[in-house]
């Protein structure tokens, strides 16, 4: 559900993993992300694989092209009328990051600052022949090390904190700079793909919509130097540089909106020992995108129908500027919602949210 202006809009979420690439991954488990010790992860390809023909002769761009181009036309009659956004799918639940917190098979547990996932070999192929680039051939072997395992605390990680072999050396900046460059190279040639798809259905048909791009909510352990959890996703951003400024520069080249979870959560709501702060991310979120003149859509990330949580999400969807979000998606709506006391503080909320954006 998306409530948009003084009306529900609607949202389809555009993303590309078709049965082919299971059976090719049956054979070649490396065109999955690997953590550090051999785990693979198949919600979505490696980004490695992005320019390699190794789908019957295709690359992974052409694959999530082709599947854009039979979205575009099975779907004309509804584009631009009935569908006014299209959520590009650019990695894991279709958000632009790494699976370096992959809850599902109990490899990682909140509030756990993550693996680095760069260890399928045209991963580290990549990263070697980058390094020899750098003049550092002895970077391109391996990912960073000392640097815990899932479900680590920052404080007793060495390259999470402030020493020789931290993030701050210089090869700690090599390989944030590689490994989150990866990732918004992947969003550029995605969204370059799928806006120039956009483009030719909107010239023939004179119709408009928007391209929405989605960003993982990673609020632990924000508070610390590092951000260890933002790192391990992909989002090269510290208490010294903007890790979101390159995506929010990236979504603004193809005209897409950025979309953001945490529209639900406070603060206070969040446990101090673990140094979270939604808010403060939300903050700066909203402040490139201010900067870059980007559309802000988002969602909630926890199920929450108490009147608390509902009054929440209609503060947090107005920025610091006084703009609204252009939309806003409820998630994890169960039947849990036609409670009664649930659905006496639903009905009024969506009224509400209507008018109000």
């Amino acid at each position: 559900m998306c409530t948009s202006a003084c009306c529900i809009s609607n949202i389809v979420s555009l993303s590309s993993f078709s049965s082919d690439n299971f059976q090719i991954g049956d054979v070649n488990k490396d065109i999955y992300y690997r953590d550090k010790n051999g785990f693979s992860n198949n919600d979505y390809l490696t980004l490695g694989v992005d320019q390699l023909p190794l789908f019957g002769g295709r690359t992974a761009v052409q694959c999530y092209e082709d599947f854009m181009l039979s979205f575009s036309t099975k779907f004309e009659a509804y584009i631009g009328n009935v569908i006014e956004e299209i959520s590009v799918g650019l990695g894991p639940s279709g958000e632009l990051r790494y699976p370096a917190h992959p809850s599902g098979d109990g490899r990682w547990k909140f509030p756990g600052i993550g693996e680095f996932q760069c260890h399928d070999k045209y991963m580290m192929e990549d990263l070697m022949a980058v390094a020899s680039q750098e003049g550092k051939p002895q970077w391109g072997g391996r990912d960073p090390p000392d640097t815990g395992c899932y479900n680590s605390f920052p404080s007793g990680v060495p390259f999470f904190e402030e020493g020789n072999d931290s993030f701050l050396s210089d090869y700690g900046r090599f390989f944030l700079e590689w490994y989150s460059g990866k990732l918004i190279c992947h969003a550029d040639a995605i969204l370059a793909k799928a806006a120039d798809v956009l483009r030719r259905r909107q010239e023939e048909e004179k119709s408009s919509v928007m391209l929405v791009a989605k960003i993982g909510g990673i609020y632990w352990w924000y508070k610390t130097s590092s951000h260890p959890a933002e790192l391990t996703a992909g989002y090269y951003n510290t208490a010294l540089r903007d890790g979101y400024d390159p995506v929010a520069s990236v979504l603004s080249r193809h005209g897409a909106a950025l979309h953001i979870p945490c529209l639900d959560m406070a603060d206070s709501e969040t446990p101090e020992k673990y140094l979270c702060s939604p808010e403060g991310l939300r903050r700066q979120i909203y402040d490139v995108s201010k900067k870059w003149t980007l559309h802000v859509t988002g969602r909630n990330t926890s199920e929450r129908f108490d009147k608390m949580g509902l009054r929440q999400i209609r503060e947090n969807c107005v920025q610091p500027n006084g703009d609204t979000l252009r939309s806003f998606t409820f998630c994890r709506m169960t039947e849990k919602i036609f409670r009664v006391e649930n659905w006496n503080n639903f009905v009024p909320f969506i009224r509400q949210m209507s008018a109000d954006m």
